[in-house]
């Protein structure tokens, strides 16, 4: 598998990720699946949407969830890897045409159970990438959620998850390296 490959090569700059990564392959060696119908767990995917100067990202107001989270979702039968899936959800999410992953290796991992609006799914192993957009791109609400915006990284709004302050603050530690910010 791509991703296992990738994982495998990846040295993430926080010791919680790298402990994670070391968790996602174990998850995968053991025949861990991102096909939702085949297990209540399964990985998913997910891309931080920010700015060039990392100042601001790019949010949905998750329909489901009743909260303001990054761009993402299931893979998809059809979806070449996982990186194609959170590319793919980018843009479904959040309308922007122009929007290509800053690069094909994830950024951040987040295992998260799920309350009971997400039905079957319990358990997401969800897998973060990047796009770097400019700020004054308009986005545009899709069927999923009911509304994206962009938020300064140091003022997110108060329904956000309690997880996606850190990953926040993680990715964009991952970041200084592959862009100079």
């Amino acid at each position: 598998m791509v991703l296992a490959e990738q994982l495998a090569s990846w040295a993430p700059r926080s010791p919680h990720l790298a402990t994670l990564r070391v968790e996602y392959l174990a998850y995968l060696a053991d025949g861990g699946t991102a096909t939702r119908d085949a297990s209540p767990q399964h990985l998913t995917a997910s891309t931080f949407v920010l700015s060039p100067d990392l100042r601001q990202v790019l949010l949905c107001f998750h329909r489901k969830g009743q909260f303001w989270v990054q761009v993402g979702g299931h893979v998809e039968p059809g979806d070449s890897d996982v990186a194609a899936a959170a590319a793919r959800e980018a843009h479904e999410e959040s309308g922007l045409v122009d929007l290509g992953l800053l690069r094909r290796t994830p950024v951040d991992l987040d295992r998260h159970g799920l309350g009971d609006a997400f039905g079957r799914c319990a358990v997401h192993w969800d897998v973060g990438y990047v796009a770097l957009v400019p700020a004054d791109s308009v986005p545009v609400v899709s069927e999923e959620s009911d509304d994206v915006a962009w938020w300064p990284v140091d003022a997110l709004p108060a329904e956000v998850p309690p997880q996606l302050h850190g990953r926040l603050a993680r990715v964009l530690a991952e970041l200084t390296d592959l862009t100079g910010a």
